[in-house]
């Protein structure tokens, strides 16, 4: 259901539509996307692509039976299939590619965050699709996002997309698993993710792929935050594409919140990755959430982890143990406990130093609240 208010677009291919039967790259399902995506850009739509696949299309190139696959195996699988699946999809159109290979450290980092931004945006000004997968031939636990559909959603905020379209095995969101439940029936609109929300979804149902249901949720619930309305549609029916396309709902759509999270709470919160924990006391949580304050030393009893001044931290109540915030501190954590409790006037006598500006352990500008009290 092309609104007609969208001007750009996040479409997420996964490795089920790209390498079927894991023997190499398929047309099975992939040429009615490609015609999506061109009959998108003739509407004067911009399109980026977040396809996974690269393992899957480059699995059959080893001798390897086993299920489960070591690591540095699976990146030789990505680096060999990461060609063939770019080959595959640049003979699926008459016009240009490019490749687009991130981590989320990449996201993470503010610099190539916008680094990023801008060279989607050169790409689409010169009408060159951008093809953006995870860089799984360098990619360890601490810089992965692990999954294509929360990958698909930050990318879809870093470029500022007004839609962002999750290509699925299923219809969309189900009141029960139609797998299992013959009553089960189709969730065709969700205007707010809740609880009840992710308790629907279900767990992994595809042997090539590392997403499931959750995964498209929690998608979802980025992008939506970004005011980026999102659709969960089964890739596998050409049907479904062209009902978008004839401005119908063939799957799930999750509504943009209509205010928007500003850009940098939205990174922090949905981007960043918490390095360690602070702990706070009642007052100190009070004036977090009712007064709209920063952090200061004076309201911490306890901090836990290592991190460095830059990192994201959690924020957590010390009596009840509840997730308050997330921000970035501006301070390590060793110099947290030598000015944990202290007075901000005490930092300079405390440290020997004081960096400038920074009498706030978090700025407010630089925390987002998971708890209101």
């Amino acid at each position: 259901m092309i609104n007609p208010s969208w001007r750009r677009v996040v479409l997420k291919v996964g490795s089920a539509l790209i390498a079927p039967e894991n023997q190499g790259c398929s047309e099975l399902y992939l040429r009615p996307i490609a015609e999506f995506i061109r009959q998108c850009r003739l509407q004067g739509l911009e399109v980026i692509l977040v396809s996974s696949g690269s393992v899957a299309a480059g699995r059959h190139h080893f001798n390897f039976q086993h299920q489960r696959v070591p690591i540095a195996l699976k990146r030789a699988m990505a680096a060999v299939g990461q060609s063939q699946m770019m080959n595959f999809w640049s003979r699926c159109f008459d016009f240009p590619c490019a490749q687009v290979l991130l981590t989320h450290g990449d996201l993470s980092d503010r610099v190539r965050h916008i680094n990023i931004r801008n060279t989607l945006r050169r790409l689409l000004d010169h009408q060159i699709l951008p093809i953006v997968n995870e860089n799984d031939t360098i990619a360890t636990d601490e810089i992965k996002v692990g999954d294509n559909d929360n990958l698909a959603a930050m990318v879809a905020t870093v470029a500022n997309a007004d839609a962002l379209i999750i290509c699925s095995d299923v219809d969309g969101l189900y009141t029960a698993d139609p797998n299992k439940d013959a009553n089960a029936s189709l969730i065709a609109e969700v205007r707010k993710i809740d609880q009840h929300i992710y308790g629907l979804a279900g767990g992994a149902s595809s042997k090539v792929g590392t997403g499931g249901m959750r995964t498209k949720i929690e998608a979802a619930e980025k992008a939506t935050a970004q005011g980026i309305d999102t659709l969960i549609i089964d890739g596998h029916k050409a049907e479904a594409f062209q009902c978008i396309l004839a401005g119908k709902n063939p799957g799930t759509i999750f509504y943009g919140q209509a205010r928007p999270l500003p850009a940098k709470k939205h990174w922090v919160r949905h981007t960043l990755r918490a390095k360690g924990e602070i702990w706070v006391d009642d007052g100190c949580v009070e004036a977090l959430c009712q007064q709209g304050a920063s952090l200061l030393c004076s309201g911490i009893v306890d901090i836990q982890g290592e991190f460095d001044s830059g990192d994201a931290v959690l924020v957590r109540c010390a009596s009840g143990k509840r997730k308050i915030a997330k921000g970035v501190s501006r301070f390590s954590a060793s110099e947290l406990f030598s000015i944990k409790g202290h007075h901000s006037s005490d930092i300079a006598s405390c440290l020997g130093y004081c960096p400038a500006g920074s009498n706030a352990v978090i700025h407010r500008s630089e925390m987002m609240l998971l708890e209101r009290i």
